[in-house]
């Protein structure tokens, strides 16, 4: 079997990898059956010299390759027929974008494995970059209301080597007398958390976050039962609510009114009731005026996400009186972090990451017989359609949807 690290070729310019030259290494330790080669990149975190100083083959052309490891989309024209890939297609939700994407990849006989599909039998991801998402945007979520209030200025997280130095910018500022709340418990909420903690927030429960007044900041971690509610009055279920959310109302408004600071890192469903609309924003009691959005979903749950915002210019003002945007400043305005390509911030971390949970999960599959089925149901497409999972996506290939 013969693997290729292939090429970031999308624009913006991506810097990460599916594996860090320390973490290829490992895989060739583990599995020394294993043929890898790396394609040369001048835009990569890690220079085509770390890779190889360790041994490995760095070419322009990667071909004879059986499968192909990147991050991001893969140009139409840089698809090499009847090879397997990996790489976040972004077609699994119908992306209208992605169409013509999803249409080559069946007309050129490849096998497309989208990182999103690579879960366990429950449905649950087994890799990603949630928790460096979810660290770039509560720094970056900081990083305004520094900037905003004039209370401190913190370095942009792509001008910092790493994680440490991240930390040792944060070590540096002093919080004002704040209210944090935290949506969602996945690896981008638990990234978000690893923010707070290291900055020492106290944190407190819900029922003390919505009565109480504090004289030091603190934050509050709420899942789908704490901001949602069912319409009937009962007492909800965390499983009833994945399963069909249609009988559920939103519950946030309780927080929205004694928060200051809010931070997204929940995962939406299609059909979940949005956590506060933009009639809940005029709302005279409404309190938060800085929303770090990191689940990005655009005119959808959090209201005030109207666009993606981008690392070169990642903050926006929302006027929730005419729901228009305005500078990140402005007077009434609710300060709006809603830059949808967070990692990218933090490439050597979130690669390094990421290439530890791809060696864990998925490289076994490859020489045990895919035992743990993990292959089987990340496969979209083969000779040339959908597999039975991904059949769905059939209307969406042809353009019906």
């Amino acid at each position: 079997m013969k693997f290729a690290i292939i090429k970031e070729r999308k624009n913006p310019p991506d810097r990460r990898v599916v594996f860090s030259p320390k973490d290829l290494k490992t895989l060739k330790d583990n599995f020394p059956e294993a043929n890898v080669v790396v394609e040369a990149s001048d835009i990569r975190v890690f220079p085509d010299k770390d890779y190889s100083d360790l041994g490995f083959t760095v070419t322009q052309d990667v071909s004879e390759a059986d499968v192909m490891l990147g991050v991001k989309e893969v140009p139409l024209e840089a698809l090499i027929p009847n090879k397997k890939y990996f790489f976040f297609s972004h077609t699994i939700k119908k992306q209208p974008y992605n169409r013509k994407l999803l249409k080559a990849i069946l007309e050129k006989n490849i096998e497309l494995y989208d990182h999103e599909t690579i879960v366990k039998e429950s449905g649950a991801r087994l890799i990603g970059f949630g928790r460096y998402a979810g660290l770039v945007g509560a720094y970056n979520g900081f990083r305004a209301l520094g900037l905003r209030d004039g209370l401190f200025e913190l370095p942009k997280v792509e001008h910092l080597k790493d994680l440490d130095e991240v930390k040792a910018e944060l070590d540096k500022i002093k919080l004002p007398n704040i209210k944090i709340v935290l949506s969602g418990t996945g690896k981008v909420a638990k990234g978000a958390k690893e923010i707070l903690d290291h900055l020492k927030i106290k944190e407190v429960s819900d029922a003390l976050y919505l009565t109480s007044d504090f004289t030091e900041p603190v934050y509050c971690m709420i899942d789908v039962m704490e901001y949602n509610k069912r319409k009937d009055g009962k007492v909800g279920s965390r499983l009833e609510f994945y399963k069909d959310p249609s009988g559920y109302i939103s519950n946030f408004m309780p927080y929205a009114k004694v928060t200051d600071f809010f931070i997204a890192g929940h995962f939406y469903g299609d059909g979940a009731p949005y956590l506060f609309t933009r009639e809940d924003a005029k709302h005279p009691d409404f309190k938060i005026n800085l929303v770090a959005d990191v689940s990005c979903d655009i005119d959808g749950p959090v209201a005030s996400t109207i666009r993606p915002s981008t690392i070169a210019d990642p903050f926006y003002g929302y006027d929730p009186i005419t729901e228009k945007e305005v500078p990140y400043n402005a007077e009434g305005a609710i300060t709006v972090m809603a830059v949808d390509n967070l990692p990218c911030e933090l490439p050597k971390d979130a690669s390094e990451g990421f290439g530890e949970m791809f060696l864990k999960y998925v490289i076994p599959a490859f020489f045990n017989g895919d035992k743990n089925g993990v292959l089987k149901r990340a496969k979209m497409t083969e000779n040339g359609k959908l597999t039975k999972r991904y059949a769905y996506l059939q209307d969406y290939v042809e353009g019906k949807e």
